[in-house]
């Protein structure tokens, strides 16, 4: 992978401008509104959300419907989101390749290590789950496919910020911090730059207890991240796999489709041939 290297400090990018639109500004409100509530929600409800009249939500209801972006439930009283935005998602021409090439990968890790993995991108303050491969065994843990986190609680978005060039990785965390309000984690710097040093991130779950994650990321010809492939390793009472072996397992997948992506990884270092011995004459 890219061998570490010495960066300045992130700084924050400079503002662009910004030309209203209200139209477009309220569709999009509508639709962030919908994908956090997955049960749905009246016209009313909406409105009273939005704090916009009935008049001018429905409208912008039907007008979503029409275009297949929201639909009715069985009673016709409630609207909910579709998959239309995760298929259009899918069909960016280089998120369905790299999930093309990453799938059979992601098989092969999951068969080699008896563990879940996941690949995740950037999307503003989050990270989104874009493919899951299940564990082989009965039991094990995953994260749905698209699913979002908490960029600043996900594994698989420090291992992409921390393999982003500056400017990438500035423009991540400010974006971040327009959408939650929050500051920038205050050791977040230096957190970046140990998963830079040693190429990979492990450390326990933010969200569940006894899981450990291990992220390496997935780069481009640049040499910059575009995503992030993650095992959530569950140790189990009678498996052999350590986290070591996962880690080397997971160093391949990830150089793997990094080298699919275009990538000029590093060649793995060659095994040392077993001596020969001489016959005694």
């Amino acid at each position: 992978m890219r061998p570490a290297s010495s960066r300045p400090s992130i700084t924050k990018p400079q503002e662009k401008r910004y030309y209203p639109t209200p139209a477009l500004e309220k569709g999009l409100d509508i639709l962030e509104l919908f994908a956090s509530t997955p049960e749905g929600m009246t016209v009313s409800e909406v409105a009273r959300r939005l704090n916009r009249t009935m008049s001018e939500i429905f409208r912008m209801l039907l007008c979503l419907e029409h275009r297949g972006y929201l639909a009715q439930s069985a009673n016709r009283e409630r609207y909910h989101l579709t998959l239309r935005l995760f298929r259009l998602g899918q069909e960016h021409p280089p998120t369905k390749r790299m999930v093309t090439e990453a799938l059979p990968i992601m098989h092969a890790l999951a068969q080699e290590t008896r563990q879940s993995c996941h690949l995740g991108v950037l999307d503003g303050s989050h990270v989104v789950i874009l493919a899951q491969v299940d564990s082989p065994e009965s039991t094990g843990f995953y994260v749905k496919v698209g699913s979002k986190v908490d960029l600043m609680h996900a594994a698989t978005g420090h291992v992409i910020l921390a393999h982003q060039d500056e400017d990438a990785c500035a423009r991540a965390i400010h974006e971040w911090s327009l959408e939650t309000q929050k500051k920038k984690p205050a050791d977040l710097d230096d957190h970046l730059e140990k998963i830079r040093a040693r190429g990979y991130e492990r450390r326990a779950s933010y969200e569940i207890n006894g899981i450990i994650n291990i992220s390496f990321p997935v780069l481009n010809a640049q040499g910059n991240a575009i995503a992030g492939i993650t095992v959530p390793y569950v140790k189990r009472i009678e498996d052999n796999i350590s986290p070591t072996e996962v880690i080397e397992s997971l160093q391949r997948a990830s150089r793997q489709i990094s080298e699919a992506m275009g990538a000029l990884t590093e060649p793995e270092p060659a095994e040392e041939p077993a001596p020969v011995r001489k016959r005694k004459k």
